[in-house]
């Protein structure tokens, strides 16, 4: 039984000395392997600023980005493409929909009565603040042309948008899809007028349900205090133009 144990020891010596010399072969074959080393790094990008300079401009001056208080408010300036009356961008520099706080309160307030209303609606805004460059270009664009009478002509007067107290919106449904309103925005036909919305309706101008649309718009907009535009269903203001010139300053950055 002894001579059992020794034999068992030897052999487990020879399987430790084998096991050794493997580990040195291998440890000297690993000094002779060139040593590689990954010096790969990778450098991100910067974040592109939230605001383009004329934007910050508008923050300075004092005006409220709606998407900072309320998200679900849609915003698709016209102005900002090509897909307008004029058929060239405005806004090659304003992608959000800027106003002063005060109005942007009572944005906020229209956009809570419409949800109470109709869950499945959102207010979508065309046009918001609009600094007086842009009206001198707007205005440049019209002359000579039968909509210059829809335009403010900045060296005589100066519109609503042009104090940050104007809103050019609509209605749009859970897709993003605006509400059909029986005109587009800045169309300047007599379809676009509220004063004699019955008789559209009565000459196939526009439908019932369009004026429905109208009729819901106007509804939570007013009940939060906004004022109507006779000439363009889509066009609310903040006070009156009278106040505006006495308590608000033009955005004018020249």
């Amino acid at each position: 039984m002894c001579k059992s144990i020794k034999l068992l020891t030897f052999i487990e010596l020879l399987f430790l000395l084998g096991s050794l010399t493997i580990s040195c072969q291998s440890a000297k074959e690993g000094e002779n392997t060139p040593k590689t080393t990954d010096t790969t790094f990778f450098i991100s990008d910067p974040e592109p600023p939230k605001y383009t300079e004329m934007e910050q401009q508008l923050i300075n001056f004092g005006m409220q980005d709606i998407a900072e208080i309320d998200s679900t408010i849609g915003v698709q300036l016209v102005y900002a493409t090509p897909d307008n009356f004029l058929g060239h961008t405005l806004y090659s520099d304003i992608h959000h929909a800027f106003m002063i706080p005060a109005m942007a309160q009572k944005l906020v307030k229209a956009q809570q009565r419409l949800k109470t209303i109709r869950p499945d609606l959102s207010l979508l805004i065309y046009d918001a603040a609009r600094p007086l460059s842009v009206q001198r270009e707007m205005w440049e664009s019209v002359k000579g042309t039968p909509n210059v009478s829809f335009v403010a002509d900045p060296a005589k007067g100066r519109g609503m948008h042009n104090y940050g107290a104007a809103v050019d919106v609509t209605l749009m449904d859970s897709t993003g899809t605006p509400l059909p309103m029986g005109s587009s925005h800045d169309y300047f036909g007599p379809e676009a007028r509220i004063d004699h919305e019955a008789e559209l309706v009565a000459n196939g101008l526009i439908t019932n349900y369009e004026l429905e649309n109208r009729k819901l718009l106007r509804r939570v907009m007013t009940e939060s205090g906004f004022i109507t535009c006779v000439s363009e269903w889509w066009h609310f203001n903040h006070i009156p133009s009278i106040r505006a010139k006495q308590e608000l300053k033009i955005i004018d950055f020249e």
